[in-house]
């Protein structure tokens, strides 16, 4: 495997260089240019990411001089929060402010011992998912690596997570906020590279998942930079299907799909991975029982373990959610065909912070908000019918 530091990730031009979004091999690097022993990034490092500093002149183990440099051409800037909500079952949201005047959100999800951030990597989303809140707001541009590991910097601090004593904050990270992170390929993996880093917040590479529709020549190449859990939105047993609900399909179809996801975890040192398949359930779309035989017959011999969502409604969605007792029926085809499934709780919906609902506030230069705010966007499978 290529060493996963050496990718260089991309970021907005600054008067100082925001070390937040920086890997280790990264700031050792920028401290040899200054001239400085390539240790002063470990330090750096804990400062940002253990501690919560971002006053270089708390930084008490180096030099007054270097603290003096650091102030004058370096920062450590994570992104500001403009909104926080709290749900009734301890889900908090934030709206995140990013430059070029968008919103992002980001979610923390606590469930006993663990607490799963859901996390953003594009300011919207280029891809259209017919029953995706997020694609209806369009899209803007990348979010920076700085960014994205600003939201777990963010969700610690929220917290006051930096005091020792107090146990971890966020246990684990989901790339499935807005956008989608193979299209952001460079920032991502680096900030994925720093959520695992021991200098920053140690998360296992199982317990950091990032989440693809299907962009296939960037899933590829993902085993050359990152071994993190992978989960693929699949959302239907068919091409025929797919190709309406999730656009991307008609480009990379599902067999090339599942094909180029089993290359990544065969790649993997850890040979018990699995690739979790993602399926919103849209009642009346593709949550029949023949549809679940399809699915089971789809997957058969796949390694992988499914995870059911039933779908959670946003305005305009044209789609509706599935009783129980259809939920209950696919689930039951699954396991009886012999698969591991899981079925998504949903939390956070009193704040829209569900799985579909993230939406943040779009500077859109895609246009297609004004499309579907006429009608004239994408219409769900329901609509069209």
């Amino acid at each position: 495997m290529t060493a996963p530091q050496q990718l260089i990730a991309t970021a907005a031009p600054a008067a100082r260089v925001n070390l937040l979004g920086l890997t280790r091999v990264q700031l050792e690097a920028f401290f040899s240019d200054l001239g400085e022993k390539r240790f002063r990034a470990q330090q750096v490092m804990k400062w940002i990411h253990h501690r919560g500093v971002r006053d270089f002149a708390d930084m008490t183990d180096l030099s007054q001089s270097l603290r003096e440099t650091l102030r004058d051409i370096a920062e450590i800037t994570p992104p500001v929060i403009a909104e926080q909500q709290d749900s009734v079952d301890g889900t908090r949201k934030w709206a995140i402010a990013v430059e070029g005047g968008s919103l992002v959100e980001a979610v923390l999800i606590p469930e006993g011992d663990r607490a799963t951030l859901c996390v953003s990597s594009q300011v919207g989303c280029s891809l259209d998912c017919t029953f995706c809140s997020t694609g209806k707001q369009g899209f803007q541009r990348d979010l920076t690596a700085a960014e994205i590991i600003g939201q777990v910097w963010l969700a610690i601090n929220s917290y006051d997570g930096w005091q020792s004593g107090k146990g971890r904050v966020v246990t684990n990270v989901v790339m499935m906020g807005m956008g989608e992170p193979l299209l952001n390929f460079d920032n991502v993996v680096a900030a994925m590279n720093l959520m695992c880093d021991d200098l920053a917040y140690g998360l296992s590479k199982r317990k950091v998942t990032l989440s693809t529709s299907g962009v296939v020549p960037n899933l590829d190449r993902l085993a050359d930079w990152a071994d993190v859990s992978l989960a693929v939105s699949l959302h239907a047993p068919n091409d025929a299907l797919r190709d309406q609900i999730v656009p991307i399909n008609r480009k990379y179809p599902i067999a090339r799909l599942l094909q180029s996801a089993r290359a990544y975890i065969d790649a993997q040192p850890d040979k018990k991975r699995v690739v979790t398949i993602e399926y919103t359930l849209l009642a009346g779309v593709n949550d029949s029982v023949a549809q679940a035989e399809e699915l089971a017959a789809l997957l058969k011999d796949y390694p992988c373990k499914i995870n059911l969502i039933p779908f959670n409604d946003f305005p305009d969605s044209g789609y509706q959610r599935p009783s129980g007792n259809a939920v209950s029926r696919f689930w039951q085809v699954l396991i009886d065909a012999g698969f591991v499934v899981t079925v998504r709780t949903t939390r956070g919906d009193d704040i829209d912070a569900a799985c579909g609902q993230l939406v943040g506030e779009v500077v859109d230069r895609t246009r297609r908000s004004a499309r579907h705010r006429a009608g004239r966007g994408s219409q769900s499978l329901l609509q069209s019918d």
